[in-house]
């Protein structure tokens, strides 16, 4: 069923994908309407994850597909790198990657390479993760529990401009985006999250500052902000709330 993007009833959207919604009001340029199965040899592909195992088992299933894989990354921060390096056509990332999530990622890389489709790979299936990552760019969301069935499906799904959502996504979600809705995952900004998650693996200020290039100061002014903001007033606070947004793993 087509979506109009200015309606938000239930009879506006579809799940395991939403057919034809029109995503041209995001930075996100469209590859040629005449994609098909065919042109597979054509489309540039960076992998990244942070478990050896897994990132060459998706690099095999896409090859066997057809697809050129151009490179690979091990966490967020060096999938934004390669993906401006390499400026793929497509992206599949791991939501659940050190430094930078992919969430977190797929936002930077939406903004520095736009032409570029995202698809995430991820264990959650809560509302908050979906909603957070059709935000951020996301055009593919595909639990790992079903990507060796889904995946290249999803793929076709994205680059012909649709977006794909693994089977069994709630509506109430799809409805939640196409409103547009704000709520808790725009209390912290970008940068915040970034630190947030350095905290929760355990990072001192120092180690954070570093990572992001920003002074120790600047990296303490963050984090007294996150507290504050959040209402918290320890580190294992702090680590509960990056456990339930994703941003690291319990």
């Amino acid at each position: 069923m087509p979506l109009d993007p200015e309606r938000t009833g239930p009879e506006n959207y579809a799940v395991p994908r939403l057919e034809n919604m029109d995503t041209a009001s995001t930075p996100q340029a469209e590859l040629p309407s005449q994609y098909t199965k065919n042109t597979e040899r054509h489309i540039r592909v960076l992998v990244a994850d942070d478990h050896q195992i897994v990132l060459q088992g998706l690099k095999t299933v896409l090859d066997r597909e057809g697809f050129e894989i151009v490179g690979e990354a091990a966490d967020g921060r060096e999938a934004v790198s390669r993906a401006m390096e390499l400026q793929p056509d497509l992206v599949v990332l791991d939501i659940g990657m050190p430094v930078m999530t992919g969430i977190e990622a797929a936002a930077e890389i939406r903004k520095s390479v736009p032409s570029a489709k995202l698809i995430l790979l991820t264990v959650h299936t809560e509302n908050q993760y979906i909603l957070e990552a059709l935000r951020s760019g996301i055009r593919g969301y595909v639990l790992k529990s079903r990507a060796a069935g889904e995946l290249i499906e999803a793929v076709h799904e994205v680059l012909r401009g649709k977006i794909y959502l693994s089977p069994g996504i709630s509506q109430t979600v799809v409805e939640a985006y196409l409103q547009q809705n704000t709520g808790e995952s725009n209390l912290l900004t970008r940068r915040e999250l970034q630190v947030l998650q350095l905290v929760a693996e355990g990072k001192t200020t120092k180690e954070v500052a570093a990572a992001l290039g920003v002074s120790v100061k600047t990296a303490d002014s963050h984090r007294s902000n996150i507290m504050h903001k959040l209402n918290v007033h320890s580190v294992a606070d702090l680590v509960r709330y990056a456990i339930r947004r994703g941003l690291v793993q319990p």
